[in-house]
Order: structure tokens, then C-alpha cells, then sequence
């Protein structure tokens, strides 16, 4: 019976482990933004150092990204920059801090 318990116990930490590791934790609020920062701006991708590590996935995102050329001002729109970024990005598989689906109408939180 210990042994039976151990294994159950040990299944749930792996289970859990395997499913967060896919999974943002993010907690973007009600005005669109996540530890003060606005996911709205000019965002510039990087390798290193980022503000944000963000996972594009095709369902259930935490936001929807819209890339717009200009005055990226409501929730979700981003243009893309090389200097003088509101915030900075980096692509990852796993960790995310929130994940994002590139939409062409629509963008914002879920």
C-alpha cells in the first residue's frame, strides 16, 4: 500500500510538471497588460535578455496579436522595431511567460 501511494504521488508531479511545461502562467489583466507593461507598442524580437518570452500556438492563446504598420494603441497590436521598443520579445517553445495567436482582425485578450 506505501509503494501504491508513493507511485501515485510521484504520477501527479510528473503529470503536472509535463502539462506546465507547455502552459503560460500568464496573468495579463482587464487594461492589457502584464507586470505593468502594456502588450500593446512597438515590440522589438530578440535572443537575449528579453522582457517577455512568448509561444505562438494556433488555440486557446492568452493574446491575440495583430502586426499593424502604425500607432499600434489598443490592445494586442504590435509593430515591429529595431530601436526604441516599448518592450522586447523572445520566441520559445517552452516556459512561455503568456502565448499569443497572430490574428488579422480582432486582437486582445481572450
Amino acid at each position: 500500500m506505501k509503494q501504491w501511494s508513493k507511485l501515485a504521488a510521484i504520477a501527479l508531479v510528473v503529470s503536472t510538471f509535463a502539462w506546465s511545461a507547455g502552459t503560460a502562467w500568464a496573468d495579463i489583466d482587464d487594461s492589457c497588460t502584464l507586470n505593468g507593461v502594456p502588450l500593446h507598442g512597438k515590440v522589438k524580437f530578440v535572443d537575449s535578455f528579453p522582457d517577455f518570452k512568448v509561444k505562438v500556438v494556433s488555440s486557446f492563446p492568452d493574446l491575440k496579436v495583430k502586426h499593424v504598420t502604425s500607432f499600434p494603441d489598443d490592445c494586442g497590436e504590435w509593430q515591429i522595431v529595431d530601436s526604441f521598443p516599448d518592450f522586447t520579445v523572445k520566441f520559445v517553445d517552452s516556459f512561455p511567460d503568456f502565448t499569443i495567436k497572430y490574428v488579422d482582425s480582432f486582437p486582445g485578450v481572450n
